[in-house]
Formats: C-alpha cells, structure tokens, sequence
C-alpha cells in the first residue's frame, strides 16, 4: 500500500492510481495548448478576424503573461 502522490489517499498498488494520473496528463495537456493557441495562429492581429475571437486571443495571451 501506497499514498498517491497525487490525491494524497491510500493506494492498494505500489503506485499512483490510474484515474489520478490521467487526470494530471488532460490538465497538462489542456495547459499545453491553452498556451500553444496565440503563437500558432497568430491570427490577432489580422483584420480578417471577428471582434470577439481578437478579444478571446488577447485574453488568452495575458492571461500566459500572468503565469
């Protein structure tokens, strides 16, 4: 028996549980390419974009600033 480094509760393997390390790769992932989309598209500063998607683009940049 183990303590899941993860959830921090008792684990009947040797190991973290399955559902917890998964868990951890899908938020990594998502904070992956949360952070990928400005530099990929690049499409903020053209004029052919809608208002509001320049408005999600900008958000998402200071928010990747902040952290």
């Amino acid at each position: 028996m183990k303590i899941c480094s993860i959830c921090k509760k008792i684990s009947a393997f040797d190991e973290d549980h399955l559902d917890c390390v998964e868990k951890r790769r899908v938020e990594l992932e998502a904070n992956d390419f949360k952070e990928s989309i400005p530099e990929k598209l690049d499409i903020s500063k053209s004029d052919d974009v809608d208002v509001g998607i320049k408005g999600i683009l900008d958000h998402l940049l200071r928010e990747k600033r902040k952290s």
